[in-house]
């Protein structure tokens, strides 16, 4: 069976459980990153849905990019084949490619976000 892990941070991430249960996918879905984390350590998802933060100023200690980059460095480790969907705002676009150099993103897609953008990715695999 299909899993996605979502992590919604914010009321622009868009509610997916309408389209998870029309395709069959079982969705886990976490408020922080650190509980998404400690469900790594008992899930491998297939798929990951985040929200995608640019780390202005020292928010992230300076070593990281983005609210992504602990999730990311943990599911590489625990998950290395899940695909990973990154949604973020117009404004903070410029700044992904500085996480993707990072790590491998699978999808990049611009909030606001409807179920059919992200069943064209999903599907598209």
């Amino acid at each position: 069976m299909t899993t996605v892990l979502s992590i919604i941070e914010s009321p622009n991430h868009p509610r997916l459980d309408a389209l998870f249960q029309r395709l069959g996918i079982t969705p886990l879905k976490f408020a922080t990153q650190r509980k998404a984390i400690q469900a790594l350590k008992h899930t491998s998802p297939d798929w990951v849905v985040a929200e995608f933060f640019y780390g202005f100023g020292n928010n992230y200690a300076g070593a990281n990019v983005s609210n992504l980059d602990v999730f990311l460095s943990s599911l590489r480790k625990q998950a290395p084949l899940a695909k990973v969907v990154v949604l973020v705002t117009k404004e903070q676009a410029q700044y992904v490619p500085l996480l993707a150099a990072r790590f491998p993103l699978h999808a990049v897609l611009t909030l606001p976000v409807t179920e059919a953008d992200v069943e064209l990715i999903l599907r598209r695999v």
